[in-house]
């Protein structure tokens, strides 16, 4: 690399990467160095050699340091004053004296270290910005396109870099095709072989949260608040909402017109579907909301305290016996997500069931009611 394409390709890959010329210029006098030393195994004797590269020329040299000294016992390291006073008449011992190493094969020798240099500093760089940039949008949306995928993972262009799917945060039989343009959740940002990688989910609850603040404005504005998600990734999630504005109904906000809002996530997701529900603060509507679109009769809702200190929030859930199906759902999916979403531990009885656990119990009462009064009696006899 001659010393014009050396300069002329500093300039253009500053511009282009928005690096700093300098950081260039002296990671290539480090490169230099570095290499100077394999080559010329004597120069390892002296730690103290740099190299420098004229920022107008292009030219470049190799300096070691040297100690003045009165008698010269490591020619490596050390000058005589009289050979010093050569030199610089004004220099006395103990003063150090940078020498120009006179190297005849520097050329070849810095034209490969600069090109190994520069991909080196644009990789530190690439990954740095990565590393910065991602790193600040953890639980944020991208947008990405499909790339590649192996049996583990998928691999997905997000724009200024490529994130990963791994298989426990992709959904199962999502189509995963090449080029097919998606959302992600970010979820973190690791290190592997000393380079930064960004690892997306497309199953975390979160995704579904985040996709809302996109689609409804009142939710992005803080009007409408998500207080709870639970997801089955790729089947069904649950979305508990309230609003901070007595005139503004979140479920109308979430929902849109004719649906269109929830419409849109919902192929975003592949069609799953996704229920709305209001959050109260009482426990009793706020399981019989999470439990849509069954009907719930009645809830008995109880918080016990267990003697080391930790709380079980238990609720009793009574459904018409036609309901009875549908809050408990398919293979027990909406009365799990229920529960999921409101952190209560939720039994689901429908009426004739309720109605016969209530005379089970009735008749037991009784039966030892009457069994006391019956050895009450045999004692006073006695």
């Amino acid at each position: 690399m001659k010393n014009e394409e050396l300069l002329q390709a500093i300039h253009a890959l500053a511009k282009e990467r928005g690096i700093d010329e300098e950081v260039l210029f002296e990671a290539i006098e480090e490169a230099i160095v570095a290499a100077f030393k394999r080559e010329f195994s004597d120069a390892k004797q002296n730690e103290q050699v740099f190299a420098e590269i004229d920022r107008e020329t292009g030219d470049m040299y190799v300096y070691e340091v040297v100690e003045v000294v009165s008698e010269v016992t490591d020619p490596k390291t050390q000058i005589s004053l009289a050979e010093a006073k050569e030199i610089d008449p004004d220099l006395e011992e103990g003063d150090t004296i940078e020498m120009t190493i006179d190297v005849e094969s520097l050329g070849r020798l810095a034209a490969g270290a600069a090109k190994a240099a520069i991909s080196k500093k644009l990789r530190d760089t690439e990954n740095d910005r990565i590393q910065s940039e991602f790193s600040d949008k953890i639980g944020e949306l991208a947008s990405g396109v499909i790339q590649r995928s192996d049996n583990r993972f998928v691999f997905v262009d997000i724009g200024r870099a490529e994130a990963t799917l791994p298989r426990q945060e992709q959904v199962k039989d999502e189509d995963y095709s090449f080029n097919k343009r998606m959302k992600f959740l970010i979820l973190r940002v690791e290190t592997q072989k000393e380079r930064p990688v960004i690892i997306v989910s497309r199953s975390h609850p979160n995704l579904v949260k985040k996709l809302l603040e996109k689609e409804v404005p009142e939710i992005h504005d803080g009007i409408v608040e998500i207080v709870s998600v639970a997801r089955e990734a790729g089947s069904r999630s649950k979305v508990a909402v309230i609003s901070r504005d007595p005139d503004v109904d979140p479920l109308g906000a979430c929902v849109g017109q004719r649906g269109a809002r929830i419409q849109a996530i919902m192929d975003e997701l592949g069609n799953e579907k996704i229920d709305v529900i209001a959050y109260s603060d009482d426990p009793a509507v706020y399981i019989s909301n999470a439990l849509s679109p069954a009907k719930v009769e009645r809830v008995d809702a109880e918080i016990i305290t267990n003697e080391d200190g930790t709380q079980e929030k238990n609720a009793q859930v009574v459904v018409p016996d036609q309901q009875y199906s549908l809050a408990i759902g398919r293979s027990g999916q909406n009365v799990r997500l229920a529960a999921r979403l409101t952190g209560w531990k939720i039994d689901i009885k429908s009426t004739s069931q309720f109605q016969q656990m209530v005379q089970n119990d009735f008749v037991a009462n009784f039966t030892i009611a009457d069994d006391e009064e019956g050895e009450a009696a045999s004692d006073e006899q006695a």
